[in-house]
């Protein structure tokens, strides 16, 4: 009898207390198939993957005859693996403590095999492991290959999956099976590392198999930027250069570097940050209705933005650009080294923990609209939002009581306290006419009663069912790091501030307060 987790097998009590949950299930559960996961015992696996397919699994959306196959060089059997897989359920998971109906059924499509990534052999005994689990769950044949490990990895994995031919898929009861492969993010370190990485995957799998995953684009938040716009009559008319004054995207980050000091003197705030989140958030807000809402109809719209971004090159970076180091601060209260005190770091560090951008989207919608960006490390807060301000009334009629009316903004919190908030002034009560700004806010979690799905849950299904719609395609990866790798090389042209430039804790640099007040605005507090 085959193993496998499915929709029946959870309580029907359970299933049919959420009617729309059970819709949902029958829309988007996927083929048998089995996950590949290259690296399954990092950090990535322990924290998000493995907790991510726990969740799917509960919420019944796992196909029957699903499995995973774990691939990593340290020795261990199926029986180990699994106990510490249940370990970093218990830990990491949205939802706990572990279920232990869902579990007993889930880790039965756990399963280990220790290699080397290198190793031809290892790929042959990965094939007929594949094809035991086919006979054996009824995987049909289909197969995901997750490329959990450091960037390095990237091009031997794919040159011994291509070497066995298992880009190809399975053969399972006389039907082809299919074969994809995720690329976890960093996806090159500029644009000529990118486009080498494209070449080495090109190489074995075709563009329409390669799923390049950057996890903001999984999160409700971000998806519901599209809705908020083409679903709703309200704002597209609004949403350009004739009544936006500017756009400002923050990604701020409470804690420092941690145990990543060596990768982040590799990367940088820049590289991490604003090449892969920042800038997709850019194109979802600024790109144009798509023909469709299909994979290749809202990409193309992506592209189109990141082509229309102008250049920040040469002695332009001093003008568009700030870049900031954490020094010694405080974080809840607690005193924290700076960043050249980090494990890993140079004590002479010049690498950036903080970057801020204004850049112009050169296009009929955006032109001479400023997009403000800004991220780094051992800010005040987590949090991440874009905040559209609005440009003032033409003639001011009324007084709120102070030297000047604040601006409208509508402001959509990706994290944490998901939700839009809408700002505007409104009459003070009273016999006088003053003005006061209110906010209108809408929570998610307060409308749908109901906890969001973490990022890689909607992202490993997708994967799953064949939608790349949420996955940067070649050219969107291309495209933003023409557009980083500039910034980059004038960087190095150019002496770095004298850092550490501000203490952990604060907003960051005085230079970024600058490049906003030059032009008489002034950053949104989250």
């Amino acid at each position: 009898m085959t193993e496998g987790i499915a929709v029946a097998e959870q309580p029907a009590a359970e299933a049919s207390d959420n009617p729309l949950r059970d819709g949902l299930q029958l829309q988007r559960t996927p083929e048998p198939c089995t996950l590949v996961i290259f690296g399954a015992t990092g950090d990535l696996t322990h924290r998000k993957l493995v907790p991510a397919l726990y969740n799917l699994a509960r919420a019944g959306m796992l196909p029957t005859g699903f499995s995973v196959v774990g691939f990593a060089r340290r020795e261990k059997e199926h029986e180990r693996f699994r106990s510490e897989m249940h370990e970093a359920v218990n830990e990491f998971s949205r939802t706990r403590p572990v279920d232990q109906h869902v579990w007993q059924s889930f880790s039965n499509a756990l399963h280990y095999l220790p290699a080397q990534f290198d190793d031809p052999a290892a790929y042959n005994r990965l094939r007929k492991e594949l094809d035991r689990l086919d006979h054996e769950r009824g995987g049909s044949g289909n197969r995901l290959f997750y490329l959990a490990t450091p960037p390095s990895f990237y091009g031997p994995i794919v040159q011994q999956l291509g070497a066995e031919g298992l880009q190809h898929g399975g053969t399972a009861g006389g039907k082809q099976g299919w074969a994809r492969i995720i690329v976890e993010k960093p996806f090159g370190h500029d644009l000529a590392s990118a486009q080498e990485l494209n070449r080495q995957i090109h190489q074995v799998f075709d563009e329409s198999q390669v799923y390049r995953i950057d996890h903001y684009l999984g999160k409700e938040t971000v998806q519901n930027i599209l809705v908020l716009r083409f679903a709703n009559g309200i704002y597209e008319p609004i949403w350009n250069r004739r009544y936006v004054d500017h756009v400002q995207i923050t990604v701020a980050e409470s804690v420092g570097v941690e145990t990543r000091g060596a990768y982040y003197e590799e990367a940088g705030a820049l590289r991490d940050m604003v090449q892969s989140h920042l800038l997709q958030l850019v194109t979802l807000t600024a790109m144009e209705p798509p023909a469709a809402y299909d994979a290749d109809a809202v990409r193309d719209e992506k592209v189109k933005v990141l082509r229309a971004i102008r250049p920040i090159t040469g002695n332009l970076v001093q003008e568009f650009t700030v870049r900031g180091q954490y020094g010694p601060g405080y974080e809840a209260g607690k005193s924290v080294p700076g960043y050249r005190e980090e494990g890993r770091v140079s004590p002479t560090s010049t690498r950036e923990t903080f970057a801020a951008l204004k850049l112009f989207v050169d296009n009929w919608r955006w032109q001479g609209v400023p997009f403000y960006l800004r991220t780094g490390k051992h800010l005040p807060a987590r949090a991440s939002e874009i905040a559209i301000q609005f440009k003032r009334p033409p003639h001011t009629l009324f007084t709120s009581g102070t030297d000047e009316l604040e601006p409208n903004f509508l402001v959509l919190r990706i994290q944490p306290d998901e939700g839009v908030t809408l700002r505007f002034g409104v009459k003070v009560p009273g016999q006088a006419m003053l003005i006061r700004t209110v906010n209108m806010d809408f929570l998610y979690g307060a409308s749908f009663g109901v906890e969001s799905p973490d990022a890689y849950e909607r992202l490993l299904l997708d994967a799953m069912l064949g939608d790349t719609t949420l996955f940067t395609r070649k050219d969107e990866v291309e495209k933003s790091w023409a557009f980083i790798t500039a910034i980059l090389q004038a960087w190095q042209q150019q002496p770095p501030p004298p850092f550490p430039n501000y203490a952990a804790g604060t907003w960051g640099p005085a230079a970024a307060d600058e490049l906003m007040e030059r032009d008489g605005r002034s950053w949104h507090r989250p």
